[in-house]
């Protein structure tokens, strides 16, 4: 079968491997599409941390099911499905308290061992999800919104609070689909107002703010001075998630759901004195995965749009660079099989 391995930073290569065989608690998945994320980018750019070389990449990943153990979960051939990409041991203590997400023994696909970007893929069958009555673009999509729904889980949003989200990204623009979904008041952040414009159209957003505009003054005036309640970091760029602890405001939740390969520093006396809560948030539960196959099925969040690009796997390797340019304009990168 074909995959594509990173061998290095900035080097893809188009291989032919065997098709892996399923053992008695696996499936094989014929992939018919592949998401690209910022895990991916920052794979090819020598800056994931948690990564090691090579790798075949791909984590967000739909297709249909080719053999199947029989199951409890109700699953057979050819059942159309997303993956959940991160394999948790289930023996630790975070997977004993429910929290698979975070797994001391985490290894997710495409990072810590070989994901999906290939024409097959064996994965434990409790670890798909049926995405019947969706597209196989929107059921690639789950996972990079589930993401965002269990971070918005996370933060346990109030009815009517203000909710900034920094970043505009693909991760970033479900966090602020599903805070809105939850009845946040809505501030996209960003140092791009085109993304902000996106934005404001795709998840609805109540207001937009450029970070390089004295965003302290427009957040306080949009806050009645109070500043947001809960602040979630999208961006994994260190800066921005440093800077994000001048945004919450007193008693408020700041909550990292973007990851960056660096140490986060922050002033103590304005911590203290604010009270702030600071979370982290990882991956996502089935529990996520289940919600937003529901909320895409009810038409809360419109993926033809979030979807930007795309091309066949025969011609990633040419495709990819461009995609990473600023002129490219890409929400979403997609790749079919």
């Amino acid at each position: 079968m074909k995959s594509i391995v990173c061998e290095q930073p900035k080097q893809f290569k188009m291989i032919e491997t065997e098709r892996p065989v399923p053992n008695s608690e696996e499936a094989l998945i014929r992939v018919r599409r592949i998401g690209i994320c910022g895990t991916d980018i920052h794979a090819y750019g020598g800056n994931q941390p948690f990564f090691s070389y090579p790798r075949i990449l791909g984590h967000e990943l739909s297709g249909y099911i080719e053999s199947i153990p029989d199951n409890a979960l109700g699953l057979e051939v050819g059942d159309q499905v997303s993956i959940i990409p991160y394999m948790e041991c289930g023996e630790c203590i975070a997977c004993k308290s429910k929290k698979t997400n975070c797994c001391t023994n985490m290894k997710v696909l495409g990072v810590h061992i070989e994901g999906g970007m290939s024409e097959w893929i064996t994965v434990p069958y409790n670890h798909l999800v049926k995405t019947e009555g969706l597209t196989l673009d929107q059921s690639a999509m789950i996972e990079p919104l589930s993401i965002g729904a269990h971070a918005v889980r996370r933060a346990a949003i109030q009815e009517g609070e203000f909710a900034l989200v920094i970043g505009a990204g693909p991760i970033g623009l479900g966090v602020m689909a599903f805070a809105k979904e939850q009845g946040a008041k809505v501030i996209a952040m960003d140092v791009n107002d085109e993304r902000l414009a996106f934005a404001s159209k795709w998840a609805n957003v109540d207001y937009t703010v450029n970070a390089l505009d004295h965003p302290l003054e427009k957040l306080a005036g949009l806050t009645n001075g109070d500043m947001p309640t809960v602040v979630f970091d999208a961006t994994g760029n260190a800066k921005s998630m440093m800077n994000a602890f001048e945004f919450p405001a007193h008693g408020g939740r700041l909550i990292y759901v973007g990851l960056v390969k660096s140490d986060i520093s922050f002033n103590d006396p304005d911590f203290h004195s604010k009270e702030l809560t600071l979370m982290g948030s990882r991956n996502a539960t089935r529990e996520d995965f289940d919600y937003v196959v529901n909320t895409v099925k009810n038409g809360v969040v419109d993926l033809d749009l979030y979807i930007t690009h795309r091309t066949h796997l025969d011609d990633m390797i040419q495709q990819f660079e461009g995609w990473l340019t600023p002129e490219a304009k890409v929400i979403k990168a997609i790749v079919e099989i």
